[in-house]
């Protein structure tokens, strides 16, 4: 009789496990729903009509376009990239905030979420723009160089989202910078539609110069310089404070220009020389790289004095 009573006794326990994976798999997945959703906000915000396409089969205005869950236009790309990394990361936050014990599963699970409200997004706003697009080669190969950069996004998305939810500080640190600049952008694009284009306080353009500095330079402080290795995340997050702005001007110029639509080669040499251009003095990558170093020293230094008065106190 105590036997069947043994077994029973064990087997309840064995239970829990399993139960508490699968709550924390679903928070997870709930996590990168929300965070998806979050993401997009300003663009659904404005009422997601699809911007004006240049190669639309129909003569219509501007309020007559379908709705669609992403802004496609090559006049949106940075925009697109900002709607989607944003969700990423911010999911990838949640969970490092969280920081539950079976990390792997819920940052996983936060995967799935994400995945979900992008290629919801992704697959809604590609068919409708299939249905209203002009038929032929041009429009394919505008078509296919959207969905192209639209799939990149997603996953520069999962890529942000695996780095900042990593338990290794460097590879959270490095995501942060990462990051800095489209969080920055997404930010823009929230002002810039709750109070309409006209009436953006002119301040903003300034300071929007300014925030990724600040956003990588307090990542660096809670970054920290010991141990050494951890330099690394320095390293890297100041020469994407360098590369990115210059990328983003470039591709924004290349692809908001119509003299050269469709021609390829041209297009690429016009890339090359203004991401060229951007990274040199023009660019004025210099002060902001600096701002972000001081910031960041500034911080390590600031948290050793206070650990070492505390270290006092405590002795």
């Amino acid at each position: 009789m105590s036997h069947p009573e043994h077994t029973v006794r064990h087997s309840v326990p064995s239970a829990k496990p399993s139960s508490t994976s699968g709550r924390d798999a679903l928070w997870g997945w709930l996590i990168g729903l929300l965070a998806g959703v979050v993401g997009l906000a300003p663009w659904w915000i404005t009422g997601a009509t699809l911007p004006l396409q240049n190669l639309w089969a129909t003569r219509v205005m501007p309020a007559q376009m379908p709705t669609t869950l992403l802004p496609l236009s090559q006049y949106e790309a940075t925009t697109i990239l900002a709607l989607l990394t944003v969700g990423g990361a911010v999911a990838g936050l949640a969970v490092r905030i969280w920081s539950p014990a079976r990390r792997r599963l819920v940052t996983w699970s936060a995967v799935s979420g994400v995945l979900v409200v992008h290629l919801a997004a992704t697959i809604q706003s590609f068919a409708v723009l299939r249905e209203g697009l002009l038929p032929g080669s041009l429009s394919g190969l505008y078509f296919g160089g959207l969905l192209a950069g639209v799939i990149g996004c997603v996953l520069a998305a999962l890529v942000a989202l695996l780095l900042i939810a990593s338990s290794s500080t460097v590879k959270a640190t490095i995501g942060f910078g990462l990051m800095a600049i489209p969080v920055t952008s997404w930010a823009v694009v929230w002002v810039v539609n709750v109070v309409g284009f006209l009436n953006v306080p002119t301040a903003v353009p300034t300071v929007a110069r300014w925030v990724p500095a600040v956003l990588v330079g307090c990542a660096l402080a809670w970054c920290g310089l010991r141990p050494t290795r951890r330099a690394i995340a320095w390293v890297v997050n100041l020469v994407l404070l360098w590369l990115l702005p210059a990328l983003f001007t470039a591709v924004q110029s290349v692809l908001g220009t119509r003299v050269l639509a469709g021609d390829i080669p041209a297009m690429l040499s016009m890339g090359r020389n203004v991401f060229g251009r951007a990274l040199g003095p023009d660019g004025a990558a210099l002060p902001t790289i600096l701002l972000a170093l001081v910031l960041g020293l500034t911080g390590v230094g600031a948290r050793f004095v206070i650990a070492r008065r505390n270290s006092l106190a405590a002795g």
